[in-house]
């Protein structure tokens, strides 16, 4: 068993350095690339923290649509074939529920404070899930 500071512990401490510490020190091209550095951890943290679920909700999808076993990047590989071969299209309701499913997953990780994600995101009124 690991001590703290945990992963994401340190990865918020550098975070929290750089924006705080740094940046102000800096000009131009420097506090840029702070800035740059610091929201990179801030990607790393979140990829971390929710990657594994939303990878193995994916897996779970794509088994259910193509219904096949492998590998995520397998299916993936496979979703892209059959889209290509025409198979499965804006026709297909599941496929258009996973395809909109991975993209909140990928903003969520990548851009969680855009907008059009969070109004998405947003659990509906009412709905406790």
């Amino acid at each position: 068993m690991q001590d703290t500071p945990t992963p994401d512990q340190l990865l918020v401490a550098v975070a929290a350095f750089l924006r705080e510490q740094a940046m102000p020190q800096l000009q131009g091209q420097a506090s840029f690339h702070a800035r740059v550095a610091a929201n990179a951890l801030d990607i790393v943290r979140r990829q971390l923290a929710l990657a594994p679920t939303a990878e193995a909700a994916e897996a779970k999808r794509l088994r259910d649509l193509l219904q096949v076993e492998g590998s995520l990047v397998e299916l993936n590989a496979l979703l892209c074939a059959r889209i290509a071969g025409g198979e499965l299209g804006v026709h297909t309701p599941a496929l258009v529920e996973h395809l909109w499913r991975v993209t909140l997953d990928k903003l969520a990780v990548d851009q969680p404070g855009y907008a059009s994600y969070r109004r998405h995101a947003a659990p509906a009124p009412g709905d406790r899930t």
